[in-house]
This record gives C-alpha cells, structure tokens and sequence, in this order.
C-alpha cells in the first residue's frame, strides 16, 4: 500500500530517485511451432503452395470481391473515358442480364459497340483472359440488350475489348470476335 507522499513505485512526488531504466527490449523468440488452424500446431516449415493447375476457391472473401470490384469499375471507367475521347457515345454501362454482364454499351455513327473491358497486370495477360465461354456470354447478354432497343435495329453490330494493365494506355481491339464465334 502506498502512502499519500509516494506514488505507485513508491517514490515521493518531485523526489530525487534516479530515472526508472527501462527494461532493454526482448529479442525476438524463437518460433518453432505456430497454430495452423483450429486445434492443429504444424512446424515452421510452411504448406507448400497449391499446384498451379488448383481450381480457385468458388467463394472469394468480401474483401477480395470488393477490391475485384473497384478493380473493374476503375478500368471500365478508363475505358468510358478513352472511347468517349474516341467519338463514341455511352449507351449503358454495367449492363446486367440473366446470360452475365456487358461491361459497356457505346456508338459511334451506325454502329452499336458491346465492349468487354480486361484490365491484369499486363495487357498479354488481360487479351489471354477471355474465354470463349466468355464470349458466348457477352454475345448472349448483347442479343438480350438489343431486344430491349428496338431503335438500333438495322444499325452495324460490333464485339470490341478493351485492354487495360497499369502504367500503359488503353489498348482497343475493334471486331475483337464475332457473334458467331
């Protein structure tokens, strides 16, 4: 117990004690063992890492989704802004259907242009990353649109990418595939 003239250490208010040393801080440990999950304890020794040919989790965290999602948005809206620079009108963006999404919806003249925006960290990469299942989805979620929009009717169909990787600009692949592809 500490009387009313010492503090907590047991030193006097304003008193002569010496500055408190800290003590020096503690090496790091040693880790030998470290939790693995609920109830298991591996060694250091990390999993080695999935097979390249391993299937993606079906479900990404909420957090992985979103960044995905601001990702995309960001691209698509460079896109908007290089085909706009381009001449082209913005019809509809983000276009759902019940065959997938198209990402942009844009026209120039006599022709109606169903964009699908890539953005990878390479434009190689972000060209290789459309499948032909893809396609046949984008061309699926087209037809839907133009059923929706009678008024283009008789207008030229086009099917562009646009290829977009950080640091590069826009890369526009006019007639990138054809609705019978």
């Amino acid at each position: 117990m500490t009387s009313p003239d010492e503090d907590e250490h047991g030193d006097e208010p304003g008193g002569d004690a010496p500055p408190r040393r800290r003590a020096a801080p503690l090496a790091p440990a040693t880790v030998t063992r470290r939790l693995k999950g609920p109830g298991e304890i591996a060694g250091l020794d990390p999993a080695p890492p999935p097979p390249a040919s391993a299937p993606a989790p079906a479900v990404r965290p909420a957090s992985a989704r979103q960044a995905a999602q601001r990702l995309g948005l960001s691209a698509e809206s460079r896109a908007a802004a290089y085909l706009m620079s381009k001449g082209y009108r913005i019809v509809a963006r983000r276009y759902k259907t019940p065959f997938g999404e198209i990402d942009i919806v844009a026209q120039r003249r006599d022709t109606v242009v169903f964009v699908e925006v890539k953005a990878r960290a390479s434009l190689a990469a972000a060209a290789e990353s459309i499948s032909p299942r893809q396609r046949g989805r984008i061309v699926d979620a087209a037809r839907h649109w133009l059923a929706g929009h009678p008024q283009v009717a008789g207008l030229a169909l086009r099917f562009d990418v646009i290829l977009i990787a950080p640091g590069t600009r826009p890369q526009h692949l006019a007639g990138a595939f054809e609705a019978d592809d």
